[in-house]
């Protein structure tokens, strides 16, 4: 994958929407090496670049089951969460309806409801077992991203016409480049 080196930043290039990767489940990590660490700085400094909110390794070409989020709320600390292997455990019955779009189909975004609050667990880039409960934006991001690493988009997650709607609209973005 293309890599953009500059001031210590190594962003990955972002697939694309049309890219198969998106929409292949991911393989479990097995290896906590220097490998996974480097993929996961790497999916940071993309994140930032690309200024989203979280990023799943295969928006950056790689098959795997990591997820990466960084929430920044004002007048709150920022709450930074890696996942190797995330898995939702419970999701409240509770639902929330917002707007949500995906780095991998940029210029684009929903309303999309998913549940309010979930818990999720996974392991760090040791291997160490991570529990994460989030409401509010993390639970939206984290859902997403785990969205991510099963095969599924958000657009999925829409009606027919609105997902229709949704992908002319980005198709006539893309026509503009």
């Amino acid at each position: 994958m293309g890599r953009m080196e500059g001031g210590g930043v190594s962003a990955r290039e972002i697939v694309l929407l049309g890219d198969p990767i998106l929409r292949a489940r991911a393989a479990a990590v097995g290896s906590f090496d220097d490998e996974l660490r480097e993929l996961v700085r790497d999916m940071f400094d993309t994140m930032y670049s690309a200024e989203g909110a979280g990023l799943a390794a295969p928006q950056v070409g790689v098959g795997i089951r990591v997820i990466v989020a960084e929430i920044v709320e004002e007048g709150v600390a920022p709450v930074r969460v890696v996942l190797v292997n995330p898995e939702i455990v419970e999701t409240s019955d509770e639902i929330d309806r917002d707007s949500e779009g995906c780095l991998s189909i940029p210029g684009v975004s929903e309303v999309v409801a998913r549940p309010a609050s979930v818990t999720v667990q996974g392991l760090d880039p040791t291997g160490s077992p991570v529990r994460v409960e989030a409401g509010g934006l993390l639970a939206r991001v984290l859902q997403h991203e785990v969205d991510h690493v099963n095969g599924v988009l958000f657009i999925d997650r829409l009606t027919p016409l609105k997902r229709r709607i949704l992908l002319q609209k980005y198709r006539k973005l893309g026509a503009k480049d």
